[in-house]
């Protein structure tokens, strides 16, 4: 097989297991999709890849923008944070003091238990051999952000 079909098997077959956290995180976001709020994307780095598919997909995220430094979050809104690693700290940090729920993807993060739903992304996936192997970060964050998109559309269906 394929090293790079291998390893994306693998590496969706360790997020699949991951569907309490992202049942909990689209619970989170959709409350903003219900009282009319905004589902703010906080993406860093290559986790950018979410925000195109949110936003530009033939089929977007309900009440998704981008979030930007000069973003205005209102307490109907959610923030969701997808950072390889602790880019998002700072924006969480910011996010618990107001009192805004927020959902936080990252491998690697200070501020994980401030978070309202948490889905740790392994920055490191290893072969049969113990050996590490580079991981697609943007290709999981897209499995993630599609995982949660059905389950939101799921939630606002009932």
């Amino acid at each position: 097989m394929n090293p790079l079909t291998f390893q994306l098997n693998r590496l969706f077959e360790q997020l699949s297991q991951q569907q309490p956290a992202i049942d909990s995180t689209a619970a989170v976001l959709a409350q903003a999709a219900v009282s009319e709020g905004t589902i703010f994307i906080a993406a860093f780095g290559e986790m950018k890849a979410v925000t195109a598919a949110a936003l530009l997909s033939e089929e977007p995220l309900m009440a998704a923008a981008e979030w930007s430094p000069s973003s205005i979050v209102m307490s109907t809104d959610r923030v969701w944070i997808l950072a390889t690693n602790k880019e998002g700290d700072e924006l969480a940090g910011r996010l618990s003091d107001a009192g805004i729920p927020f959902a936080l993807v990252s491998s690697q993060s200070d501020e994980s238990e401030l978070a309202d739903a948490f889905l740790p992304l392994d920055s490191v996936v290893l072969q049969d051999d113990g050996d590490p192997v580079w991981v697609p970060r943007a290709m999981a964050a897209l499995y993630i952000y599609y995982a949660v998109k059905l389950s939101i559309d799921k939630l606002l269906a009932e």
